[in-house]
């Protein structure tokens, strides 16, 4: 059971280069986490739960120089500020009312204002959904809970290439840092 004074629902990169088949970085398994994703906001947005989603956005020359972090060598071109694949996908209820952070790295919180926003609206749980399950989500998750929130991965609300990807998210999750749920299980009073 989540108070929705307290709790956000955080939705992980859910954009087109991820979700949609013809996105750069696209895995079947992100589409499909469409529909429950969807089902959890609105489920929180009935309850007056606040709703934050993150969009994974590069600027074109951001790992220009870098020492060695370089998420395009890594992964390839993808979601550049400003494209279409960087977009949240249409099939997400997006309203004006939820907060939208825009992040460069997979930590939501790493050079964002996620934390301020969060404190000023006295949100404490963090109930985790998105993708990929052990890149995005991951590392969202454990830089929220270091920063004393309570994440809760939503389980069957998560994108992910593998299943085994998945499954080390989950495990990794509910062992270090936070809590695992599923989408039947999410409550609010």
């Amino acid at each position: 059971m989540y108070d929705p004074d307290s709790t956000a629902v955080v939705v992980v990169d859910m954009q087109n280069g991820f979700c949609h088949p013809e996105g750069s970085l696209f895995a079947p398994d992100s589409e499909a986490a469409i529909e429950p994703v969807t089902e959890l906001v609105a489920s929180a947005r009935d309850a007056g739960a606040s709703v934050v989603y993150t969009k994974d956005t590069h600027p074109e020359e951001q790992f220009e120089g870098n020492h060695y972090y370089d998420e395009f060598e890594r992964w390839g071109e993808h979601v550049v500020e400003g494209t279409w694949d960087a977009e949240l996908h249409d099939g997400l209820d997006v309203r004006d009312a939820d907060h939208v952070v825009e992040k460069h790295t997979y930590d939501a919180f790493y050079r964002t204002g996620l934390e301020g926003y969060l404190d000023t609206h006295g949100i404490e749980d963090l109930l985790i959904c998105g993708t990929l399950a052990n890149v995005c989500v991951l590392h969202t998750a454990g830089s929220a809970g270091l920063r004393d929130y309570k994440p809760v991965l939503v389980e069957d609300a998560l994108g992910y290439i593998e299943q085994d990807h998945k499954e080390y998210a989950v495990d990794h999750a509910d062992w270090l840092f936070g809590e695992v749920t599923e989408l039947d299980e999410v409550t609010f009073a």
